[in-house]
């Protein structure tokens, strides 16, 4: 088993609701149980404490990720699981593309104009 504890600080997780309170496109992520965790930062810290605490052993430790930067919490928190895992490395035969068989072939671009694409903003 493996568990994983994300630690968010105080002072991100006010900048985190102050910009959802902020944004009308993200204020649907601001729950009134977000509001009171807010309240309460110093009661669930200290329950996080002994939960943390009561439930750790060494066959199943409670590993904390820092989450301030969700970029590299994830890919930390990835990271820290795959390297876990046990596996062997399998030896693969290369793999050689194919080439494309020429029969049917026709522009296959030219037959999507006119169609409805998603713009690309990204």
């Amino acid at each position: 088993m493996i568990k994983i504890w994300l630690e968010v600080g105080k002072d991100e997780q006010e900048q985190r609701f102050s910009a959802r309170i902020n944004d009308p496109l993200r204020q649907w992520k601001l729950s009134p149980m977000d509001l009171e965790s807010y309240r309460r930062w110093y009661e669930y810290s200290r329950a996080r404490d002994t939960m943390l605490r009561k439930t750790s052993s060494r066959h199943a430790p409670w590993y904390i990720v820092r989450s301030d930067d969700k970029r590299r919490a994830r890919l930390n928190c990835i990271s820290h699981i795959l390297n876990r895992i046990p596996f062997k490395k399998i030896s693969r035969t290369k793999v050689k593309l194919p080439k494309r068989l020429a029969k049917g072939k026709y522009d296959d671009q030219l037959s999507l104009k006119g169609m409805k694409f998603v713009a690309e903003k990204y």
